[in-house]
């Protein structure tokens, strides 16, 4: 399950509640991390040759609507919270060993920046499982396995 950092929580509140303007990022950042981030402290991000945050765009087609993975309707119906990446996420090719991805986080800017969402890298059922990324590995999360969870 995807959490909200304490900064994405700060702005829904003052957006929602106190009506400070906020304008979400029109690209994020996807960047994995070999510890586990929280509401309140990123995780160690990955380093290696070849290896950089990749890009997500905004966007009805770019990320599902909550009523199934896949959707593209607007605005969204679902009574689940869930969304998932309706595109490949890659990576590329790793130029030399990455490290263990046990984690994610979702960034508004390439380097730097601020952090917004964070999860686990999971198995169909929902438990962590960590990859080993070696030199000459692809890279990459299949359309709808970036699951975000509004619980």
């Amino acid at each position: 399950m995807a959490g909200m950092t304490n900064y994405l929580r700060n702005k829904c509140v003052d957006w929602f509640f106190r009506g400070v303007a906020f304008v979400p990022p029109t690209t994020l950042y996807l960047r994995l991390c070999s510890t586990a981030p929280n509401a309140s402290a990123a995780g160690t991000e990955l380093v290696g040759t070849g290896y950089a945050a990749v890009a997500i765009t905004q966007g009805t087609t770019v990320w599902a609507a909550t009523n199934a993975d896949g959707s593209v309707v607007n605005p969204s119906s679902g009574t689940n919270g869930t969304t998932s990446n309706n595109a490949i996420v890659n990576f590329g090719t790793a130029g030399s060993s990455w490290g263990i991805a046990s984690y994610w986080e979702l960034w508004d800017a390439a380097t730097v920046g601020n952090r917004v969402i964070y999860g686990g890298i999971v198995d169909g059922t929902g438990t962590l499982a960590p990859r080993t990324i070696a030199s000459g590995d692809p890279v990459s999360f299949p359309i709808s396995a970036l699951r975000i969870v509004w619980a």
